[in-house]
Order: C-alpha cells, then structure tokens, then sequence
C-alpha cells in the first residue's frame, strides 16, 4: 500500500470517528428534547423527586441519594486517571508495545510514530472523560447545597409558586450533572473503540458505528426505557348489578 493511501486510511478514520461521537452527541441533545429518551425521562422524575422532597421535613435520605451519585462520579474520575497513567507508561515503552501489537493476528503493521499518535488520541478522550466526571462531582455538589436550603415543608412564608421553582431549578441542577456523567460515560464507550483503531483504521470505523448504534439503543430504545414510561395500570372493574 502507498504511504499516501496508508495515512489517508488513518486520516479518514478519525474524522469518521470525531463526526460520530459529535454528531451523535448533538443529535442525541436535540432529539431528546421531542422524543422520550432516558435523559428526558429521568429528569421528570427528578422534578417529581424534588416536589416531594419539599413535602417532607426529614431530607437524610435526599441527602444520602445525591452523595451516592456524587461517589459514582468520584468513582469514574479516579479511574479514568488510572487509564491515563496506564497510557502514559505505555508512551514510554511504544517500541516494545508495537512489537507485542504486530505479534497478533489480523493486526495491521504501523509504525512508532503512528502507535503513539493513537495512544495520545486514547490519552485525549479519556482527559476529555476526567474533566466531565470531575464537573459532575462539582455540580452533585451543587445540587447537594440546593438540597440543603430548600425550604421546610411548615414554612409559611414561602409561597406554592416559589417551591415550585425551586424544584424546578434543583432537578434542573441535579440533570446537569447527570448529563455531565453521561458524556464521560460516552467518552469511556469511545475510548473502547479506539481500541480497534490498533488492528485496522477500516475495522475502527465499523466498531465506532457500533457505538453509536449501542448508544442509541439503550438511550431511545431500551427496556427500561419503556418501563419508566409506561406504568401499567389495574382499571377498576364495573360493578355487576344484582340480579336477585
């Protein structure tokens, strides 16, 4: 294969990668706000959670609920670094990386230059996934804040509408930082298709097709999705009229 045709292999590759998971990110924003999706559905019952948070003097439990989120965030955030470190200890011996690369079947040969491009190109989405996580924790933190001042459920001096809005802004926060979470969430699923960018550019686009058709399905299409929307109901029954 030409060297021209090698690197245009490559080049076309990421560009298909980076139209995918933008794209698809932009899609999924607009999409949401007409079609019932996870994000959509989860920050309804967010709203809910909330208006019945005002409703209730004991908030331990809203507490603990957002510190929980918070730690799965917290979570993430560490071991994204740990990646991180991992791709930077393999930066730093590419040459017996490759060697071990061009050992496997139906790996294509690359040399250390490229090797090193796609490891600071797997190095770059997972700083891009620590920086969202660590925005998540940030804004938990937030909501976590909001919790605490929310008006009690005996103050009179707080009117209907002013509860209202107040949890309509702390859901609001609280889906930001969900949000937050599901980008670095997406960015942990695209890391993984970086992975095949090591064994062909061509197989690298497939795999990051199947992404976004994964991503897809559980965000617009999954069975839990139809669950939280649709909540059976038992219909009363008329009553039969005697007879006798």
């Amino acid at each position: 294969m030409p060297i021209d045709d090698y690197y245009l292999a490559h080049l076309l590759a990421v560009c298909w990668f980076v139209i995918c998971w933008a794209g698809y990110n932009r899609y999924a924003l607009f999409k949401g706000r007409s079609t019932p999706c996870l994000a959509s559905v989860l920050h309804l019952y967010r709203e809910d959670w909330m208006r019945r948070m005002l409703l209730r003097e004991n908030r331990i439990a809203d507490a603990s609920v957002i510190g929980n989120l918070e730690r799965n965030a917290s979570f993430f955030a560490s071991s994204t670094l740990l990646i991180l470190a991992g791709i930077l200890t393999v930066l730093g011996a590419s040459e017996r990386a490759v060697s071990l690369l061009a050992d496997l079947p139906f790996v294509q040969a690359a040399s250390r230059e490229m090797s090193e491009v796609k490891l600071l190109s797997l190095g770059v989405v997972f700083v891009y996934a620590f920086f969202t996580f660590s925005w998540c924790m940030r804004q938990y933190n937030f909501a976590a804040v909001l919790v605490g001042s929310a008006p009690m459920a005996g103050e009179r001096h707080v009117t209907e509408q002013e509860r209202k809005a107040f949890a309509e802004r702390t859901a609001r926060v609280i889906s930001m930082a969900a949000n937050q979470f599901n980008y670095g969430l997406r960015a942990y699923y695209f890391g993984m298709a970086i992975l095949s960018w090591f064994i062909n550019p061509w197989f690298f686009m497939v795999v990051t097709a199947g992404v976004v058709l994964v991503l897809y399905r559980r965000e617009f299409h999954s069975d839990v999705l139809e669950v939280m929307v649709y909540t059976q109901t038992t219909m009363a029954e008329p009553a039969k009229e005697k007879r006798e």
